[in-house]
């Protein structure tokens, strides 16, 4: 791909982003553009689909939570760099309004997230939970497939809920999961 037309891509996916995080997956697709600074036709050129375009922004979330597990352990004390991973995950959960739907839509284009979401972040959770257990500061038997999908479930947002509510009880469960 071009330098610019990857630049036009990257525009693209962070201006869904922010426009997926406020308005929701049903936002027009000029609000998109207008902040990405292109035309509507390099949207349809490189996600000639909605899905497409949710599908990309997913995985790119999904990709930047993985990344941040080895930078959190290099910084941060096992336990703790578990519990800001889990809560960066509550936050990533918790903020894309309208992507539950969207990806529990049937749209055979969202079929391969979930393994996708399996294959990055278990092994970025596997290696901060591994990393808390061995210093002791985790109970042991915690395994990242159910943690993943315990924090899935805490953390997203139900109508009518206050904001950081899920995050809030994903931070209890991070609690329960410390050695006293």
């Amino acid at each position: 791909m071009r330098t610019d037309a990857r630049r036009n891509v990257e525009s693209l996916l962070e201006a869904a982003k922010t426009v997926f995080g406020t308005a929701g997956v049903d936002a027009p697709a000029k609000q998109i553009t207008d902040l990405a600074g292109v035309g509507v036709g390099t949207l349809y050129r490189h996600f000639p689909q909605r899905a497409d375009l949710i599908k990309a922004v997913i995985e790119r979330e999904i990709d930047a939570c993985a990344d941040a597990a080895p930078a959190l352990a290099g910084e941060l004390p096992p336990g703790d760099a578990l519990a800001r991973w889990l809560d960066r995950l509550a936050e990533l959960i918790a903020t894309k309004r309208g992507f539950a739907a969207a990806l529990h839509s049937g749209d055979p284009a969202y079929a391969g997230l979930p393994g996708y979401l399996l294959e990055k972040l278990a092994p970025a959770l596997g290696s901060l939970l591994d990393a808390a257990t061995a210093a002791g500061e985790i109970q042991a038997g915690v395994t990242p497939r159910d943690l993943l999908y315990a924090v899935a479930k805490l953390g997203a947002p139900l109508p009518g809920e206050e904001p950081g509510y899920g995050r809030r009880m994903v931070a209890l469960l991070v609690g329960g999961l410390r050695r006293d």
